[in-house]
């Protein structure tokens, strides 16, 4: 099979979308990203995964921490954003929460402490211990076969 052919069939695979932020030196930084899962109740532990070559990859690991934004239906600009798919400059008023920025308004904000790390071919897998995390109500916004969904 080739790169194609794998990235469609994946793409098949509905999930929320999220922004992942960590602060380095009190300045935010952020990526949006759709691999993220939860992996433990007891320790309460998530997963993200980071491409090798993203910048992010190297402010987590020097940061220690991330923070994971779920985000609601009416937030694709911001995942849009983070995605850099809107190539002019926005400001983006972040939360704060834990030392890390988060994104107002998101359906889950949840704050981590980097627990391991594992490079998986062209990916680093962060397993973060959940510090603290806030909920909201509402929609959220979805991706599949590489477009924006809302499910309402």
């Amino acid at each position: 099979m080739d790169d194609r052919q794998f990235r469609n069939a994946m793409g098949k695979f509905a999930t929320g979308v999220t922004i992942i932020t960590t602060s380095v030196n009190n300045e935010a930084h952020g990526m949006t990203a759709n691999a993220f899962m939860s992996v433990s109740l007891s320790p309460k532990l998530v997963l993200i995964s980071i491409g090798e070559k993203a910048k992010m990859n190297e402010y987590i690991k020097e940061s220690g921490k991330f923070a994971v934004s779920i985000l609601s239906e009416d937030q694709q600009e911001m995942s849009m954003i983070f995605a850099g798919q809107i190539k002019e400059n926005r400001d983006v008023d972040f939360k704060w929460m834990n030392e890390l920025p988060v994104i107002d308004q998101a359906l889950v904000n949840l704050t981590c402490n980097v627990r391991d790390s594992y490079i998986a071919g062209d990916h680093t897998l962060y397993v973060g211990e959940v510090t603290d995390l806030s909920l909201e109500n509402g929609n959220p916004l979805s991706f599949f076969e590489g477009q924006y969904k809302n499910i309402s």
